[in-house]
């Protein structure tokens, strides 16, 4: 492999790792949102979540 492709492929990884950093995130923030919900929606009234 040539240097440029070691570095593509190092950015690559780099850049994918980031990205589900990211998607984790926001997973973890809309769990701890809708839990939120989930527990003071029958508190103040507001409509229920249904499955």
């Amino acid at each position: 492999m040539s240097w440029i492709a070691i570095l593509i492929l190092v950015v690559g990884l780099w850049l994918v790792f980031k990205a589900v950093k990211l998607a984790f995130k926001l997973l973890a923030w809309a769990l701890l949102l809708g839990g939120l919900y989930w527990l003071l929606a029958p508190v103040f009234g507001w409509p229920p979540i249904t499955f």
